[in-house]
């Protein structure tokens, strides 16, 4: 398997990035400490979204809620209202059941391009079987479901295996959450006797240095099922775009109170020919002590040493080693879309 790994740390300030049932910081016991994590769906929806904003190849949109537009492009191409409707029935039953406390919405999220349902809805509307018309739309205007892939319960032919694979980052030391006291005043009391705060509360966060990986299978991106149909420069482009999301992407819990928008300080982009990803977050199993002078510089030095030791005991071999402190994105960039 041909694949880009992507070795990322990064260190974010005073944050709740990615909060589990109770409103705190996720974490994750390794190496026999506590460490703050941010979930891999976490990470994977802030770069798809960013993703969005960088190419128009990006459209695709995961929802319970897709009866109004099969029933809308059902509508465009031609259909009466009554016909346009039992036919959107007829199509989301193929995706998902109905949902019987509210109709309007099947049971199950399903990951759909404008574009695909477009076509699915043309074809139909010209008398084809809704499910050949759905086996033989394409989704170029959706890399997301080919790099996140989709499954679909109600018909296992429809699934797509994404191209990404993510992991939950981790920081590379021993992270305990900590508790902010805030206070509302109310502006109203401000001259009366009871003047003071309108509302108190805590909430939990933490400030940590997280190590992160993504690998991105070449082959299967490249493959017909996924982005095949497309010219190379345009693959080219979707590439570069889903790494530079990765790259800058900030999951946007508390973004308003607790800004924590920061870039990575090192990254390692490798492109191996054969074999499966392999992280280096064993770097970090004995967790980065603190020393006073941070832990970007002592968590870039485990990496390395991390790399080395693959090299060695292994023999793990690179295509291309890039260090973004090295190259400059740009540059990093460039020469990883040149494998595509």
């Amino acid at each position: 398997m041909k694949h880009i790994e992507l070795h990322i740390l990064q260190s974010f300030p005073v944050s709740c990035l990615n909060r589990d049932d109770v409103g705190s910081p996720k974490s994750a016991l390794f190496g026999g400490v506590q460490r703050a994590r941010i979930s891999s769906q976490c990470l994977k929806r802030a770069a798809r979204l960013e993703a969005r904003e960088l190419s128009p190849r990006f459209q695709g949109v995961r929802s319970r809620l897709i009866k109004k537009p099969f029933n809308n492009a059902l509508l465009d191409a031609g259909l009466p209202a009554e016909e346009a409707q039992k036919k959107a029935d007829e199509l989301c039953l193929l995706f998902s059941k109905t949902d019987s406390k509210k109709p309007e919405q099947v049971t199950t999220a399903v990951y759909l391009s404008p574009g695909e349902v477009n076509q699915i809805a043309q074809a139909v509307a010209g008398g084809e079987d809704p499910k050949k018309a759905i086996k033989k739309a394409t989704r170029t205007d959706a890399a997301d479901i080919a790099l996140f892939g989709r499954m679909v319960a109600n018909d296992t032919t429809l699934n797509i295996e994404g191209a990404a694979m993510v992991s939950h980052a981790l920081s590379t030391h021993k992270s305990i959450n900590d508790i902010d006291y805030f206070s509302a005043v109310d502006d109203g009391k401000v001259d009366t006797e009871d003047a003071g705060a309108g509302m108190i509360g805590t909430l939990e966060f933490n400030a940590s240095t997280y190590y992160r990986f993504v690998a991105i299978n070449l082959d299967l991106l490249n493959a017909h099922s996924h982005l095949g149909e497309l010219p190379k420069e345009e693959r080219a482009a979707i590439l570069r775009a889903f790494i530079e999301a990765v790259l800058v992407a900030v999951p946007g819990a508390r973004k308003n109170s607790m800004n924590a928008s920061t870039r990575p300080f090192e990254v390692l982009a490798t492109v191996k020919e054969r074999g499966h990803p392999v992280q280096l977050v064993n770097a970090f199993e004995e967790p980065v002590a603190p020393d006073g002078k941070g832990y970007g510089k002592a968590s870039t030095e485990k990496m390395k040493t991390e790399l080395a030791n693959l090299k060695k005991l292994w023999g793990v071999e690179y295509r291309e080693e890039l260090w973004l402190t090295e190259l400059g994105m740009p540059a990093m960039l460039d020469t990883l879309v040149k494998y595509v």
